[in-house]
């Protein structure tokens, strides 16, 4: 298995013969006004553009709602991607994407004739009631009889839902969204793990290989990889955790 980190929340994975991007977001840096009143401000453009990527197969999209996981020019390449996975709820805004709900799976036929299975797991983008502001938000699961099981987090500041994850499936390397991103939306409350949540969505997860994305690149992130990484070694893992140089192909397992 083959990871890619673009920038943010967007990483190609190779698995199995099948390309993997999650949510696309391709935008050099610029501020994105919200209806809201706010700004979300982009620090940092993708390490591979769009239009240099190889053909996708498929789409992991945690959720649309918001720029720093789907921005304008990912929205521009989801049309050319064969399938696209994402909340139900996105299913009905985006033509051609489908839903999955939460310990949903999808079967997709590998170029050997074998198969990946996708299953929805569960995320929650802030703090309990989060929904009703920020959107529903999902994860996935990639699992194969002879591949590396993956989790994709997506959005998620629950722990107690990596739990839930952990309890199902036994996987090899979790690519977690972490950074703590926080907004007054939400009185500052993280959105995603924090490095300290991280370090127990390890313990949970093991023995996963920790790949961690959408750490940096947007202003709302609070604790960049380099706190990620002192926080992984003051609680012994930093053998388990993998931080990837934006734009190169890198083996994990």
């Amino acid at each position: 298995m083959k990871i890619t980190h673009i920038g943010g929340p967007t990483a190609l994975l190779s698995l199995g013969g099948l390309t993997f991007l999650t949510d696309p977001a391709f935008d050099e840096p610029q501020e994105y006004a919200l209806p809201t009143g706010r700004v979300m401000k982009k620090l940092i453009g993708p390490a591979v553009p769009a239009a240099d990527l190889r053909p996708v197969d498929v789409v992991l999209l945690s959720h649309d709602e918001h720029k720093d996981n789907l921005d304008d020019t990912g929205r521009t390449l989801l049309p050319s991607v064969p399938v696209v996975l994402s909340t139900p709820g996105a299913a009905t805004r985006i033509p051609g994407v489908r839903g999955l709900e939460n310990w949903e799976s999808v079967e997709l036929t590998r170029p050997d004739g074998g198969a990946i299975t996708v299953t929805g797991v569960p995320a929650l983008h802030g703090p309990e009631g989060a929904e009703a502001v920020l959107g529903v938000v999902t994860g996935f699961v990639l699992t194969a009889d002879d591949l590396p099981t993956v989790y994709v987090s997506g959005d998620n500041a629950s722990v107690d839902l990596v739990k839930q994850v952990a309890d199902r499936f036994t996987v090899d390397v979790a690519v977690l969204f972490a950074g703590a991103a926080r907004t007054p939306l939400m009185n500052g409350a993280p959105l995603t793990l924090t490095s300290e949540a991280a370090t127990e969505a390890a313990h949970l997860l093991t023995p996963a290989t920790i790949v961690p994305v959408h750490t940096e690149g947007w202003s709302h992130f609070s604790e960049g990889p380099d706190h990620l990484s002192a926080t992984f070694k003051t609680a012994g893992l930093s053998d388990r955790l993998h931080i990837l140089t934006h734009g190169v192909a890198t083996t994990v397992d």
